[in-house]
Formats: C-alpha cells, structure tokens, sequence
C-alpha cells in the first residue's frame, strides 16, 4: 500500500482537532477573534464537524447532513441558531467578552 508523501492542510486540521479538544477549543476561539475575515469561522466549525463526523454533528445539531454541508462551505450563510447548535454539537461554546480599552 502506497502513502501519500504529504496531506492537505485541511486534512491535518481535521485529523488534529479529532483527537486533541483542548487544540478544538483554541482552534475555535483564534477563529471568532479573526475579525477581519469572517469566513474564517466557518472553516473552523467545518473542520470541527468533520473531526466529530458531519453526519453525527448534523443529528446533534438538528439539522439536514445536506443543509450542514451547505451552511459551512466557503459560501455558506448559516443563521446564528445554526452556528450555536453546531459548535454545541462538537462539545463547544461561542463567547462573548469586551473588547480592550484603546
């Protein structure tokens, strides 16, 4: 059997995040605090659902395996109510906390 000399990023992230929650947890929260870019957080909660399995987080989540897929891609536009229940879905909350005075 032949290995491959290298994985994707995506895949090492996800290979990552399925055996190490503390590294989740991080993972997710330099996410929310990119700013600048926002789909940044959906990568991030699309790597987490793959880590736990798209079709576990989607029945804990309450939601289609199809609609999951489709809120989480690089165009996705999911509702706030879809975001909680993911992240809760993989063992995670989202937070919010004030800003530093400038």
């Amino acid at each position: 059997m032949k290995h491959k000399a290298s994985v994707s990023h995506d895949e090492a992230m996800v290979r990552r995040l399925h055996r190490d929650p503390g590294f989740a947890a991080e993972y997710l929260k330099a996410a929310l605090e990119d700013e600048d870019e926002p789909q940044v957080l959906l990568i991030a909660l699309r790597h987490l659902a793959q880590a736990r399995g798209i079709a576990k987080v989607a029945k804990a989540a309450g939601v289609e395996r199809e609609s999951l897929y489709r809120a989480l891609s690089k165009h996705g536009n999911p509702r706030l109510s879809t975001l909680f229940a993911v992240t809760k879905a993989v063992g995670l909350r989202l937070t919010v906390r004030a800003t530093e005075a400038r």
